[in-house]
């Protein structure tokens, strides 16, 4: 028995061949950015590690401040593609955008001042 309330979605796709060899360039470059992204975060965690560089060292600092920066960007690039947010116009953007960068600011702020007061709480009992 064959439903007939079924909608058939690649059959009411109306656009062109042209429109859609477009569409799946799109994807391939989205996906191709994403995952460049991600085997470069895979790779520094293989490569670089605390036993390896120094848990000290200026290199870990900037390995971890890396892993940050690519998860930002990815995270953006994430947002701006599947969301349609990059379509979208400037002000719309920052209205979305804005409270969440602060929210992150803030996460940064509140790390930094509890680990400098963890670092003065331990030197006082060593």
């Amino acid at each position: 028995m064959e439903r007939d309330d079924i909608i058939e979605y690649s059959l009411d796709a109306h656009h062109s061949e042209e429109e859609g060899k477009k569409i799946r360039k799109e994807i391939y470059k989205v996906t191709l950015i994403l995952s460049v992204l991600t085997i470069v975060e895979v790779l520094m965690g293989a490569f670089f590690g605390k036993s390896i560089v120094g848990e000290d060292s200026l290199t870990w600092a900037i390995i971890k401040v890396s892993f940050v920066v690519l998860t930002v960007i990815k995270a953006a690039y994430i947002v701006m593609v599947f969301m349609h947010l990059g379509e979208e116009r400037k002000w719309l953007k920052w209205i979305i955008l804005a409270p969440y960068a602060l929210f992150v600011l803030y996460l940064v702020f509140i790390l930094l001042t509890e680990s400098s007061a963890l670092f003065e709480i331990r030197q006082y009992f060593e």
